[in-house]
């Protein structure tokens, strides 16, 4: 099987970084010039800004919980799994190009959302997607960025799964020559 192609650290790096920037600029933005529970029309009936807090995980899971443990177990596991994300990359097992950039990703979405958590136990949302009276949980960048590098990370599974390595199987072979 070919060894897969390694983006650099310093770019999966910058990448993250990136999605971390432009995840707390834009919840800085929001804090900053919109109340809470505000909202503003993009596109009619199709996207607004709406400013929210989630005190859950990503698209509401968990936001009418109530209990004390929440935030401090959101945390932990956060971290544990920006740790396992720092590990993949650093090690070089975060497979091709599409796992790699999906796992920097999704650490600088992670990172995001868990720096909101230390800072008051809630994630600022305000991207409000709706199409007709189907409604969609309100969400920020990061979340955006989660998803889109979980998506890249099972594209390239896919496609390594449909592509099987070129190496001889090591099976025995029940085949009778005649």
């Amino acid at each position: 099987m070919p060894v897969p192609q390694r983006i650099s650290a310093l770019s999966l790096c910058g990448l993250s970084v990136g999605v971390l920037v432009a995840d707390r600029l834009s919840k800085y933005l929001v804090d900053r010039f919109m109340p809470l529970g505000a909202s503003k029309v993009l596109i009619p009936g199709l996207l607004n800004f709406m400013h929210t807090t989630n005190p859950g995980v990503a698209f509401g899971f968990l936001a009418d919980s109530g209990s004390s443990w929440t935030a401090p177990v959101l945390v932990i596991f956060s971290v544990a799994v920006i740790g396992f994300l720092i590990w993949l990359l650093a090690s070089g097992k975060a497979g091709g190009v599409l796992g790699q950039l999906g796992m920097a990703s999704i650490l600088g979405g992670a990172c995001g959302n868990v720096f909101d958590r230390l800072l008051r136990h809630s994630v600022t949302d305000f991207i409000d997607f709706h199409l007709g009276r189907y409604h969609w949980y309100t969400f920020n960048f990061a979340d955006s960025a989660i998803v889109i590098g979980a998506t890249l990370v099972v594209l390239e599974l896919l496609r390594d799964w449909s592509h099987p390595g070129d190496e001889p199987s090591e099976e025995p072979s029940f085949r009778r020559d005649v």
